[in-house]
């Protein structure tokens, strides 16, 4: 088991990118997929797609994200690859809404973020599952819903959910209208 103990920096990093470019040419580089909720987590035990295990324990100045490098020398690399992150974007029809949503989404401990009237909502679990939790605002259309994924920074500098966290508003993937 490969045991590591910080990140060495961005795969997109000068002097690193170089680097991973040759060894990418030769199949030498290894990814660990990570789900994007385990992402803000400081120790882990995974393993990579060609089966190497890693004890991850990093200090807790630092974290994972999408394209981190874990292991860099001559003959290898382990970089991050981080999966992408489902929300609910859930748009209320009037403040009346908007005040019973947030109350929901608070009282549920819901991950959140907003952009302008717009609440987001990360889906940690099944999609159905959230919308049954507002089934009278969202089957009375008080509530309009889609689902969009969106990938992970992968820079690591782009915090897409974090708890009172913020958004910069700029979306990636695509969109599943769930709005009846």
């Amino acid at each position: 088991m490969l045991r590591i103990d910080h990140v060495l920096g961005s795969r997109l990093a000068p002097g690193i990118s170089e680097g991973l470019h040759r060894l990418e040419h030769s199949g030498a580089v290894d990814i660990v997929n990570i789900p994007v909720a385990d992402l803000a987590r400081r120790r882990l035990l995974t393993k990579t797609k060609s089966g190497r295990e890693l004890a991850i324990a990093l200090p807790r100045h630092e974290k994972l994200f999408d394209g981190a490098v874990l292991w860099l020398d001559h003959d290898k690399a382990i970089v991050v690859r981080a999966g992408t992150e489902r929300w609910l974007r859930l748009t209320p029809r009037s403040i009346a809404d908007a005040i019973e949503l947030g109350y929901h989404a608070g009282n549920l401990h819901w991950r959140v973020r907003f952009e302008g009237e717009t609440l987001f909502v990360a889906i940690e679990g099944r999609a159905e599952d959230y919308m049954a939790r507002l089934d009278d605002l969202i089957g009375s259309r008080r509530v309009g819903v889609d689902i969009i994924e969106q990938e992970s920074a992968e820079d690591g500098e782009h915090d897409h959910g974090s708890p009172g966290g913020h958004h910069h508003g700029h979306h990636h993937g695509h969109r599943h209208s769930h709005d009846t």
